[in-house]
């Protein structure tokens, strides 16, 4: 048996896979839940401890005789967090989200350094933005001098794993274009940027590789820790929606990926950069070779969570509820942004259910709007795609969202395109191995990723939802009272 294993390590857990590549199918995997802490202005932290017991729990789930086969490691993990260590690798504080939003101070601070929103984007290929790593590193500078003063080494949450395994200090184009510190488009690290938090910044960032590259070989110390095999190569890895592209197949021009987990993303393969920031699309690298413009809402199952709680459901009962209301939910709307929005950027928005009626109010049309208000959110993403030429063919969903037949056939209708779910679980995880797989494989000559994931990554016929033309045309009525009504409250949280 010839295995490879991906680690995911999200916002709310981290997972280990270990998948046989010559049968093609998952063998074993494993979970471990991760502890969040949450405050009112905004902050949103976790703990490097929490980091490492992951990696031990997850290995120590999974048996010695299947650890013993695996040859290659890939790493996926939440994207933007800023790990920020001492020269010793001891954290110097906590490690700052993607869904923090206590920064946007140090976003206008960095903003108005650099000449203005186009001053940026021309830099960056992005906005500066309260989720990216760069305003969380001029926070630390501003808020624990101490902790600057004395910090070495800037990882991602990925990057972070990769150091625990192989003790090299790396890191790959794909999640660098997401801390607002990289040049996406020339692949390299803004010295501009950079300068504006601090002149000894760009000394102390890690050195750049490919994608396909190893990020270095599994050390003594890790393969003692967590009871794999020594010397095997850690694959560059990437940020989980860079990876959730290897494990949905979308490496190619004309696939998109819809992720529907706590955030919702967008995003699609393109082989030239393309971005459009002031519409929420970001320009970002893929973990392969080419870019992945991404747009990230940091509300989805967020919202739907929120509708169960108000009324006590389990998810089977409030798909049931949703099923008994019609398309666009009789005018109701959620507005869903609990944690504040990235896209649209209003890092201190409300949420709020809106349009009802004396004759409109009830369980069913407060459940499908909230499964509903996801997608209207990735509808703004998918208009942005086709402005810039994008000419989608299918959306491959995953994620929470991705289980349930009412949402994906929502998705259908609202997006107006084929819906496809792939046939195994753990997108991200699954990336990590099939990068892994890329990065084994490419020791012994030129592998082409596409072709790899043509023939690793399969479709679950049994999930396919296809658009419903009558209901596409109630939804597009629906989204344009949907984007008035953002329209109208967002000036309220600016």
């Amino acid at each position: 048996m010839k295995t490879v294993a991906g680690i995911d390590l999200g916002t709310q857990s981290m997972k280990v896979v270990i998948y046989d590549y010559e049968k093609k199918e998952i063998i074993e995997k494993a979970s471990c839940p991760m502890d969040l802490i949450s405050e009112s202005d905004g902050t949103r932290e976790q703990k490097t401890e929490w980091f490492d017991k992951g990696l031990e729990v997850c290995f120590g789930k999974l048996s010695a005789a299947n650890k013993a086969t695996i040859e290659a490691i890939g790493v996926s993990g939440q994207q933007h967090g800023f790990v920020p260590l001492d020269k010793d690798g001891k954290a110097l504080y906590n490690i700052k989200l993607w869904c923090d939003t206590a920064t946007v101070e140090e976003c206008k601070i960095i903003t108005e350094a650099a000449g203005g929103d186009k001053a940026v984007v021309d830099a960056l290929g992005n906005l500066m933005l309260p989720g990216f790593t760069a305003p969380k590193i001029l926070w630390l500078k501003r808020h624990k001098p101490e902790a600057f003063a004395a910090l070495k080494y800037i990882m991602l949450p990925h990057d972070y794993l990769n150091w625990k395994l192989t003790g090299e200090y790396v890191m790959e184009y794909g999640d660098s274009s997401g801390t607002a510190l990289f040049d996406s488009k020339n692949r390299c690290w803004s010295k501009k940027i950079c300068d504006i938090i601090d002149d000894k910044l760009l000394g102390l960032l890690p050195k750049l590789i490919d994608p396909a590259a190893p990020a270095g070989k599994v050390s003594a110390q890790a393969a003692a820790a967590y009871g794999i095999p020594a010397g095997i190569p850690v694959s560059a890895g990437g940020g989980d929606n860079m990876m959730g592209a290897v494990g949905t197949g979308t490496v190619a021009d004309g696939f998109l990926t819809m992720s529907m987990g706590t955030s919702g993303t967008l995003y699609g393969y393109s082989n030239k950069p393309i971005s459009d920031p002031e519409n929420g699309l970001s320009g970002f690298c893929a973990s392969t070779d080419g870019w992945l413009p991404l747009l990230c809402t940091m509300n989805c199952t967020v919202a739907t969570e929120f509708v169960r709680g108000l009324f006590q459901m389990d998810v089977k009962e409030l798909d049931a509820e949703a099923s008994k209301a019609p398309c666009g939910s009789e005018g109701v709307l959620v507005i869903p942004f609990f944690n504040g929005e990235r896209s649209p950027n209003l890092p201190n928005g409300r949420a709020s259910i809106t349009g009802l009626t004396a004759a409109n109010t009830n369980r069913a049309n407060i459940a499908r709007a909230s499964l509903e208000s996801a997608v209207f959110a990735m509808r703004g993403g998918l208009d942005a795609f086709r402005k810039l030429g994008f000419q989608p063919k299918e959306i491959r969903l995953i994620g929470g969202g991705s289980k349930s037949p009412v949402w994906r056939q929502i998705a259908a209708d609202i997006m107006n395109l084929p819906i496809r779910v792939p046939a195994l679980d753990e997108a991200a995880a699954l990336g990590g191995a099939v990068q892994a797989l890329w990065c084994l494989k490419n020791q012994n000559g030129k592998c082409d990723i596409a072709q790899l994931c043509a023939e690793h990554i399969k479709l679950d016929e049994s999930k396919n939802a296809n658009p419903i033309a009558e209901n596409v045309a109630a939804y597009n009525k629906a989204y344009a009272e949907y984007s008035k009504m953002v329209e109208t409250l967002s000036p309220l949280y600016k």
